[in-house]
């Protein structure tokens, strides 16, 4: 029954029935909640406005700070926002996404380098190195880590989340409402919420894995194989779920056709610069 389930839920993640051979078979007695979890992930778009129960925040902060850290610099926070006003306009910023007004919780995920550069001044250090591109990366790399916890920690609680990278269309104007000082950047929003039943959400597939999964060198002979046959795949799901035919080489194509595509996220660099993060 356990190789049943497993096998279930891969077929699900992969839109298809796989063939891994024996490998599954290794990993089945490792098969736990937690792998449960993560192989149903969702994203969820559409939330009841019930209120999250007391202590649900600080159980996903705990969460969020259990990540792994570069360093341990913990160069992250998070803004979380709960004023339906504030969400509504926030929403607004980001291309006016109803699951960032509607869900009771909105995380907006930062890196954060003001706390270190605070703690130089404090201490009359240099402090040099935090202006380049890596300590940037680092920073934003935590915060991502952080927010994926939360998501696995929401779900298996029974929440449902959704990412909202949309956040960094309008960056100066998420800086203003959220107050963020210089040092400071917005990397993404974390919507979370109990799932509307009315509107269940199916486990979208992903690209096989052999177009992922490189064995110890990079080859993409087959990539464009695994491509066709996962256009294949997803014209399908779109179909019963949007009611609408396309592929996912096309969505993609389309999204990063060129500057306007990118919905106002050209102009992220100047926006950073504007934070005081110097990226050298």
């Amino acid at each position: 029954m356990k190789k049943a389930f497993f096998l279930s839920l891969i077929e699900a993640r992969y839109g298809k029935a796989q063939s891994f051979g024996a490998a599954l078979d290794v990993a089945l007695p490792a098969f736990n909640e937690t792998l449960e979890t993560l192989l149903s992930h969702r994203s969820v778009r559409v939330f009841l406005e019930t209120p999250l129960p007391q202590g649900t925040l600080e159980y996903l902060i705990a969460a969020a700070q259990s990540a792994p850290s570069s360093s341990n610099l913990q160069m992250w926070s998070v803004v979380a926002v709960e004023d339906g006003e504030r969400k509504a306009r926030l929403a607004d910023y980001a291309d006016r996404q109803r699951h960032i007004k509607q869900a009771p919780l909105l995380l907006v995920f930062l890196a954060d380098m003001a706390m270190l550069h605070e703690t130089a001044k404090a201490q009359n250090v240099p402090l040099d190195g935090i202006d380049y591109l890596d300590t940037f990366l680092m920073a934003a790399i935590d915060a991502t880590l952080a927010a994926q916890n939360v998501v696995t920690a929401a779900e298996a609680m029974g929440f449902g989340t959704v990412y909202a990278g949309s956040i960094r269309n309008q960056p100066e104007d998420v800086i203003r409402e959220l107050s963020l000082p210089p040092h400071v950047f917005p990397v993404f929003g974390l919507s979370i919420g109990y799932p509307d039943p009315k509107r269940p959400v199916r486990v979208k597939p992903r690209l096989p894995q052999f177009a992922v999964l490189h064995r110890e060198q990079y080859t993409n002979a087959n990539a464009q194989q695994a491509i066709a046959d996962y256009d294949v795949t997803m014209a399908a799901f779109y179909r019963a779920y949007r009611e609408t035919g396309t592929t996912w080489s096309k969505q993609s194509l389309a999204r990063l056709h060129g500057s306007e595509s990118l919905v106002g996220r050209d102009r992220l660099k100047e926006a950073i610069l504007r934070q005081g993060i110097l990226l050298k």
